[in-house]
């Protein structure tokens, strides 16, 4: 579950918070994601804003809102393309931005790259 800037939907708090079946747990869950969001994103959002999400490639169904605004997941199925990793254009200006908070992702997408 790579997305396609190189984040592992797989451990991301919101899919987490997906598979939890402890209701108690799960709303203690969405806080905390709702304050974290705040505090690294900028995002003015209410534990209730946190909705399930299968990952940013699986669709529209069940997608966290903030991954539905994406401009990587946007622009990624516009061209139509699985990963950034395959773009003609990697890596982009906003894909760079994005690398600045998480380096693992720009480590995922150099292994795709250099792998495919």
């Amino acid at each position: 579950m790579i997305a396609y800037c190189g984040l592992r939907c797989d451990t991301c708090p919101i899919y987490l918070v997906t598979l939890e079946e402890d209701e108690s747990r799960k709303q203690a869950m969405k806080e905390s994601i709702a304050e974290e969001c705040s505090d690294l994103y900028g995002m003015n959002i209410k534990p209730g804003d946190i909705t399930d999400c299968d990952g940013c490639r699986a669709g529209n169904e069940r997608i966290f809102p903030g991954c539905l605004k994406c401009e990587i997941r946007k622009c990624a199925g516009q061209k139509r393309i699985d990963s950034c990793a395959y773009c003609d254009d990697y890596p982009c200006e906003i894909l760079s931005n994005n690398f600045s908070l998480d380096q693992d992702a720009k480590k995922r997408l150099e292994q795709i790259r250099n792998h495919s």
